[in-house]
């Protein structure tokens, strides 16, 4: 396996993240295959509820505006549980319930929400880890500092990869190559070619070495380019934070409690429905909105009738935050931000809000703010309560969306919907699969399930 980062740096995205996995699951009896070691206390006192395939088949086709692709979006969702218990039966990986993510007490028991409910234990570096060590165990040999510059390919076929190392090129051969290795989303000239003018401007989340050369070596050979290549997942980010992810922060730097308050502009105007679903189906895009404001910044204002909702991200000693206990007070903390503007949005909102309507964060629970140049569909409160609390975001993009085809087999296919014979691919750099938006959790499911079935497919070819 060749490794584009130097050691320290190793695992790609999926080292940056919280670990959430999508998976269908029938009932608590699925989820004991993956959590064997959940003992009686947690059973007894959390709600673990369903998300069946037919759930998870519904929720990709509504976020992604029915353009999924019709092939490997089943494909997906049908294996997600049995790939993740491949995953912890043959090589050790670890899950736990995604209490601190994903659920609430209410009435005494833990609801999970969202169609996410266990994480890898650790998180990202915790599934990196234990996929190394699977690989350690079975002989696997990992180059790291090794950058794959290009396919070899002989009367069509794909014979091997020249790699750069140390500034040095060499080639090796292989019976198969299997291409995961990320998006385009470090590329700071791909991502305004693209996505468009603006997103030169963004952070990204994760690795600074996700330049997009898988794609462009499987092009090189006559790949299809396919998906969304205008569109990305992109999350609300600290502001200060780095140009590039930190590992000693993690996924730390990202805001996703926005639901429980308001985000407002330069203007002091919201832009957003902040409550218009639950916040791992709309986080992926309302990064993009942040970045389309003036200035690129957003703030997230809350109250303290929600700042035990909180997520631990907003805690955490790196994060750009101003505390008031006055809404004037706020107004004048609110850097880039016109105060008079701010007060009138916030006094506007505030009449809006359906106290009728009962607040449970668990449902979506239509206690509503209407009448506003953006509604507001569910989990409305007043700012009312101080002290307030205010956390400055920018636009933290996590990977694009555009990439090469491949059908069910992960075989790459050519622009005449042929496959390349040698050549495989899995993860972020498979195209139409996400589209204008993504459900929370979904992209280390794709990566487990494809990467399985590319490493089968590509692994046949090879011994053949």
């Amino acid at each position: 396996m060749l490794e584009r980062a130097p050691y320290e740096q190793r695992g790609g995205n999926s080292r940056y993240t919280a670990g959430a996995i999508r998976t269908r699951y029938d009932g608590l009896d699925d989820l004991l295959k993956l959590v064997p070691d959940l003992n009686e206390e947690e059973k007894r006192n959390t709600d673990f509820g369903s998300y069946t395939a037919e759930k998870f088949y519904e929720d990709m086709d509504r976020i992604c505006q029915f353009r999924a692709d019709p092939d490997l979006t089943p494909l997906m969702v049908n294996n997600s549980l049995e790939t993740w218990q491949w995953l912890h039966d043959e090589h050790r990986l670890r899950f736990v319930p995604a209490y601190s993510h994903q659920a609430f007490q209410v009435d005494g028991r833990f609801r999970f929400w969202g169609g996410i409910t266990l994480l890898v234990s650790g998180g990202g570096p915790g599934l990196i880890d234990g996929l190394i060590a699977a690989c350690e165990r079975r002989g696997v040999a990992i180059e790291y500092g090794a950058r794959a510059v290009e396919l070899v390919e002989e009367e069509g076929v794909v014979k091997g990869v020249v790699v750069c190392k140390d500034r040095q090129h060499h080639t090796i051969e292989a019976g198969a190559v299997v291409i995961a290795c990320g998006g385009f989303e470090a590329n700071t000239e791909w991502r305004t070619r693209y996505l468009g003018p603006g997103w030169e401007l963004a952070k990204v989340r994760g690795t600074m070495h996700n330049t997009g050369d898988g794609i462009r070596m499987a092009m090189d050979v006559g790949a299809m380019p396919w998906g969304n290549w205008s569109g990305c997942h992109a999350v609300g980010w600290d502001r200060n934070a780095p140009d590039f992810g930190d590992l000693s922060v993690g996924d730390g730097f990202q805001k996703h409690s926005y639901p429980f308050g308001i985000m407002v502009n330069a203007r002091g105007e919201r832009f957003v429905d902040e409550g218009a679903d639950f916040r791992n189906y709309t986080y992926a895009e309302y990064g993009r909105r942040v970045l389309e404001q003036p200035g690129q910044f957003a703030w997230q204002v809350f109250d303290s009738k929600v700042s035990h909702l909180l997520r631990d991200e907003y805690r955490i000693r790196e994060v750009t935050r101003v505390r008031a206990n006055t809404l004037e007070e706020l107004a004048e903390r609110l850097e880039g931000v016109d105060g008079e503007a701010f007060l009138a949005t916030v006094h506007a909102y505030n009449d809006a809000v359906r106290t009728d309507v009962s607040f449970d964060p668990t449902v979506k629970d239509g206690r509503s703010a209407d009448g506003l140049p953006v509604p507001r569909r569910n989990w409305a409160n007043r700012l009312d309560e101080p002290p307030y609390e205010a956390y400055a975001t920018t636009c933290g993009i996590t990977f694009t969306f555009g990439g090469v085809r491949i059908d069910t087999s992960c075989r790459v296919l050519d622009e005449d919907l042929r496959p390349i014979p040698g050549l495989y691919a899995a993860g972020e750099l498979v195209g139409g699969l996400f589209y204008f938006n993504y459900p929370g959790g979904t992209g280390l499911t794709s990566g487990a399930v494809f990467g399985r079935i590319a490493g089968d497919t590509a692994g046949e070819a090879a011994a053949t």
